[in-house]
């Protein structure tokens, strides 16, 4: 069973967020540069999902369907379903870059600022890439995961960049807010995502009794 007091990962993903959170404010960057990090670590992010479902042996595909018809549970339903999800986040995450963009260029960023980010963003490459070794044999050990909810789960994660652009121009504190959604919504949905990972089915639990 999962537990957060034993998971070095959700240390590891706390000091990515607190790195970016102290660099930020020791030298005032925008919010469009800090956004540019937490859009590279949701890439990090959807990577790591990708690998997850690809790596699966055994899995459920129950009540997922692609054109009317279900899906199978075969290593070819899992192999389309896996780049069905790789090609639709990196259009939404490539609709996010132009957002960006125009509100940050990259090459508007001045060459220390961008070595920092890099390494702010090297910390979240670290964290989600640790999380997907260290609970790879621990995730999905007593149940058989299904595929469609595996594939949905990482868009929990740009819940406070939709917020953030929504409501951040409308008050000088949007970075404060997107930092602290940004904070919660990584901690929270990583425990949320291994406890339920990790959590035996209902017919593991009958096959035990």
């Amino acid at each position: 069973m999962y537990s957060a007091k034993r998971d070095v990962s959700l240390l590891a993903l706390l000091f990515g967020n607190v790195l970016s959170a102290v660099m930020a404010v020791k030298y005032g960057w925008s919010l469009g540069e800090v956004m540019w990090i937490y859009w590279g670590q949701s890439v990090v992010i959807g990577v790591t999902n990708f690998i997850r479902m690809m790596s699966l042996r055994e899995f459920s595909t129950e009540g997922l369907t692609s054109n009317g018809s279900p899906v199978p549970a075969t290593e070819a339903g899992k192999r389309s379903t896996a780049i069905f999800f790789a090609i639709h986040y990196g259009m939404f995450h490539a609709g996010y870059a132009v957002f960006l963009w125009a509100e940050m260029p990259l090459a508007a960023i001045n060459d220390t600022t961008a070595a920092l980010m890099i390494v702010c963003l090297s910390a979240f490459v670290l964290s989600h890439s640790f999380s997907l070794t260290h609970n790879m044999g621990r995730d999905f050990k007593q149940k058989k995961p299904n595929l469609g909810t595996l594939m949905f789960y990482p868009y929990m994660r740009i819940i406070p960049m939709h917020l953030t652009i929504i409501f951040g121009s409308l008050s000088g504190f949007g970075m404060l807010i997107f930092m602290v959604l940004k904070t919660f919504a990584d901690l929270g949905m990583h425990m949320v995502e291994h406890h339920i990972f990790q959590k035996p089915d209902a017919g593991a639990a009958r096959m035990q009794d």
